[in-house]
């Protein structure tokens, strides 16, 4: 369960000192949209409702891929990078939780130490707990907190491969697969449905020993790649490599997100797709709030334990239960 928050924890001003750029202030409020308290969710709504319209204006980056692909090394000096130009970056690193005691790690800050130490970056680790998808569930609102305190860049780095890209390709603008110098053995353990939400390719640890190995494996992705259709019509995806220990091929990485982004806000296209994602964002909230009201209800909660027993006893199909559940729920 959340931990309750102080009363006092979270001022009536924190939307002007969030939008003057408070680190502090932006915590609190991220705890604030964090915590399942009814009375901290209506704070957050009421929070977030004021600072809306001084959202949006960051570009909004997801970064995914294999465990030990580098992911927070890649974002260490891709962020560094950043604020060396002048940008403010905000990175939220989504930990895997347990499910037997929704414990998480949340070691980001300790792997990304000398970028959690900068002052125009700000680092932010959550548990994904029971989300599927691999973010948090709010995570969403924090990007949105991130924006209102001025962020230029927003990043989100997932759990690993799987059904998180998906998820994280529906709350940014450009989703970043990494991938590690394996070759075409690499390449076969990557689904055909994650390099199609891919907007660039970074083969990492291009140096030393394995810089030939990463020359190889960014051909296959480009050859993969080739045979694709790009997400975004007239925008294929581009496969580069980066060597984050040396800093090689970080700039060019910008580069090419910096020309994407570009074009997407130039034609129009970003709009769209933010809209789009925010439609279904406005779907998920709905599947989501109808399953807390019901649970929460405590003749529909038995309702739904009766219907789930017969549903793993065989006893019926699981769309005719839900069916009867939400006929209960009308009723």
């Amino acid at each position: 369960m959340t931990k309750p928050l102080d009363s006092h924890a979270v001022p009536v001003n924190d939307a002007a000192r969030i939008l003057a750029g408070d680190r502090r202030a932006l915590a609190r409020a991220i705890t604030l949209v964090e915590s399942t308290r009814p009375a901290d969710q209506a704070a957050a709504e009421a929070l977030l409702t004021t600072l809306l319209p001084d959202t949006g204006r960051a570009m909004r980056i997801g970064i995914s891929g294999a465990p030990g692909v580098g992911k927070s090394t890649f974002i260490e000096s891709f962020g560094k990078f950043l604020t060396g130009i002048g940008k403010r970056v905000a990175v939220f690193a989504i930990d895997p939780s347990s499910r037997r005691s929704g414990g998480s790690i949340l070691g980001d800050k300790t792997r990304m130490e000398q970028l959690s130490r900068d002052p125009d970056a700000y680092i932010r680790p959550s548990p994904a707990g029971t989300t599927l998808g691999g973010v948090a569930r709010r995570t969403r609102e924090s990007m949105l907190l991130a924006e209102a305190a001025g962020f230029d860049v927003v990043i989100v780095e997932t759990v690993g491969v799987g059904q998180s890209e998906t998820a994280v390709a529906d709350m940014t603008d450009l989703f970043v697969l990494l991938a590690s110098p394996g070759g075409g053995d690499d390449l076969q353990g990557i689904k055909r449905g994650v390099m199609e939400l891919a907007d660039l390719v970074i083969v990492t640890k291009s140096d030393g020993d394995l810089a030939a190995a990463a020359g190889r494996a960014a051909s296959d992705y480009h050859a993969a790649l080739h045979l694709m259709r790009p997400k975004h019509e007239g925008l294929p995806p581009q496969v580069l490599k980066v060597s984050s220990v040396e800093g090689r091929g970080i700039g060019e990485a910008w580069d090419a997100m910096a020309r994407f982004h570009g074009t997407l806000t130039g034609d129009g296209r970003l709009d769209g797709l933010r809209a789009e994602q925010a439609r279904r964002w406005f779907w998920s909230e709905v599947q989501t709030i109808l399953s807390e009201t019901i649970l929460s209800d405590a003749a529909l909660a038995r309702t739904a334990t009766t219907l789930e027993r017969r549903v793993a006893g065989g006893e019926t199909l699981p769309y005719s239960a839900a069916r009867d559940l939400i006929r209960s729920f009308r009723s």
